[in-house]
């Protein structure tokens, strides 16, 4: 065998036994990856979570960037992913606003900022980034939480009766907006059914608030077996109230009525139970 053959066959030989290393990933392929995350197990996830921080962290700066930063930002806070993945999350996102830091929108912070905020806030994850839109972000949340500390409302329920949150002092109380169209809100209604039916006798009211219809709630209500109250806020006006404007929405208020914690999006059971132990009830 020639010498240049002989050569070329041992190259290959040795390039056979060495891991092909990935390829920089594409924002083409990072966007198909997210639209697969919420198809992965508990366990999955999480990893592919950090995956993907990592992934996002390689590409060019520019909005496209902050884009996909922020997309995954709305992931990561589904479920419990884990303070590693949420930190990930945040770096990621923390990055991209560094490198591409956008401009306001008629003086407000732009939602990558707004997120990113809550995730500090929300999730006790920490920032680099030191913005005065991230400053006024944070200042907006402050702000919205003194509003829902102060709000009140009364709705009718399914049986048509009325249930006023200022009236429940002495209780412990859970706020929940849902909707039946939503998927996390639906995985999140059966640990809400659990934990009030458990924790009931102790004195906790969960309030599970929906803008829809009665037509449309209440079979699905009826069939899934769901005990907490259901109440109608038909013109949207307590959604407004606690500035909600995502759901699944959670916000605990203690026996004093004050605000203790709320949730960004879904939260599994092991969540729910440590919002309600920060107002004083335990298993």
């Amino acid at each position: 065998m020639p010498t240049i053959r002989r050569s070329l066959f041992a190259a290959a030989a040795v390039l056979l036994t060495v891991p092909l290393l990935d390829a920089q990933a594409s924002e083409s392929s990072i966007s198909k990856q997210m639209e697969k995350l919420r198809s992965l197990s508990t366990e999955q996830r999480p990893i592919a979570t950090i995956k993907l921080a990592a992934d996002i962290s390689t590409l060019p700066a520019g909005p496209k960037k902050v884009g996909l930063a922020d997309s995954l930002a709305h992931l990561v806070t589904e479920g419990d992913q884990g303070e590693k993945a949420l930190q990930a999350v945040a770096d990621t996102l923390s990055k991209a606003l560094t490198e591409t830091p956008l401009p306001p929108k008629k003086d407000q912070p732009p939602a990558p900022y707004r997120d990113l905020a809550s995730l500090v806030r929300y999730e006790d994850v920490t920032t680099t980034l030191n913005d005065p839109l991230l400053a006024k972000a944070t200042q907006t949340l402050v702000e919205n939480e003194a509003d829902v500390q102060k709000a009140d409302f009364t709705l009718r329920d399914i049986n048509n009766k009325k249930v006023t949150l200022s009236e429940l002092r002495g209780k412990i109380v859970l706020v929940n907006f849902w909707a039946t169209w939503c998927p996390p809100c639906r995985l999140e209604m059966p640990d809400l059914d659990i934990i009030s039916t458990h924790f009931q006798p102790q004195g906790l009211v969960i309030l599970s608030i929906t803008d829809e219809s009665g037509l449309t709630v209440t079979p699905f209500i009826t069939q899934m077996g769901y005990h907490p109250q259901v109440l109608f806020d038909s013109d949207g006006k307590v959604h407004r109230l606690f500035h909600v404007n995502g759901i699944p929405k959670n916000f605990v208020f203690d026996r004093d009525g004050k605000l203790v914690a709320q949730s960004i999006d879904q939260c599994t059971q092991h969540q729910l139970l440590m919002m309600l132990a920060k107002a004083g009830l335990h298993p």
